[in-house]
């Protein structure tokens, strides 16, 4: 069941409207205004648990949910990763809530039959690799390097990397011959990079 304007959350993040919906989660903007009147906009990331009573699947679903807003906490000092706010659990889903990016991803920049200057490219693949270094720098990887998680921020036309891939990692857990897997490797066909691929069959705890 979607989230709808007017909907609060927490007793305090109050739904503005959708922003996108995946395979695995959907996200909304919202308002903040309690706890950040000079900024009130944020992002709310909604991830469902798994489908399963076992016990086990979700305390997995628990781990990786908490991992990806540690990661995302260890990030807090590069300019160019949204901040997380806040997190928690409420009525069985999971909440990420984050800084809001006003900016458009590079999917919608970069489109077919669009030609770029050599500069131009160069300058697009330093600001990328910028925003990897100080990811990189922490000890963390992405996961889904992909254009649509590549936001170019109108304040300053800085690039800013989205999606740590929790969703993927909490919607691709099952039971499989009473061990936990994950059914896929975090990533998108077509982007994700050759080693990933050959992990893609299933990893098991």
């Amino acid at each position: 069941m979607c989230l709808k304007p007017g909907d609060i959350l927490r007793d305090r993040y109050q739904i503005i409207g959708k922003l996108g919906e995946g395979g695995f989660a959907k996200t909304y903007t919202a308002n903040d205004a309690l706890g950040s009147p000079e900024n009130p906009l944020c992002v709310v990331k909604e991830i469902p648990p798994p489908e399963s009573n076992d016990e086990r699947l979700l305390e997995e679903a628990q781990h990786q949910f908490e991992r990806e807003a540690q990661t995302l906490k260890y990030l807090d000092n590069c300019p160019c990763i949204p901040k997380l706010i806040d997190r928690f659990q409420e009525q069985g889903k999971f909440y990420l809530i984050q800084e809001y990016i006003d900016g458009n991803p590079l999917n919608k920049e970069i489109v077919s039959g669009r030609q770029f200057q050599e500069s131009a490219v160069i300058d697009l693949l330093l600001d990328i690799l910028s925003v990897l270094e100080c990811v990189h720098s922490q000890g963390i990887i992405h996961r889904d390097i992909k254009p649509s998680n590549l936001i170019r921020r109108k304040l300053d036309g800085k690039i800013v990397l989205i999606d740590f891939g929790a969703v993927k990692a909490i919607g691709t857990l099952a039971i499989e011959n009473g061990q936990i897997t994950q059914t896929r490797a975090v990533g998108t066909d077509g982007y994700m990079q050759g080693e990933r691929i050959l992990l893609n069959t299933v990893h098991q705890w």
